[in-house]
């Protein structure tokens, strides 16, 4: 899911969690949160109109996997 410039990484990884971040631009951060069920590409219109301002944004892949995790009751 490339989109003009925007770079892709895995951070960290926390309890056994890669956790994938997508992020354009330099300066000050702005960070973009999302809700379920969505993902980074939500806030890509936000991302490249901040990044084009002089922020730096970066987006978080709030389910934290790059696999989806199974939930157990």
């Amino acid at each position: 899911m490339e989109k003009e410039g925007v770079e892709h990484r895995t951070v960290v990884k926390v309890n056994g969690v890669n956790i994938h971040v997508a992020e354009k631009g330099k300066g000050p951060v702005i960070l973009f949160l999302h809700g379920f069920p969505e993902l980074w590409y939500s806030w890509r219109h936000q991302i490249n109109a901040l990044s084009s301002l002089g922020y730096r944004a970066v987006a978080p892949t709030c389910e934290g996997s790059e696999t989806p995790m199974l939930l157990t009751s």
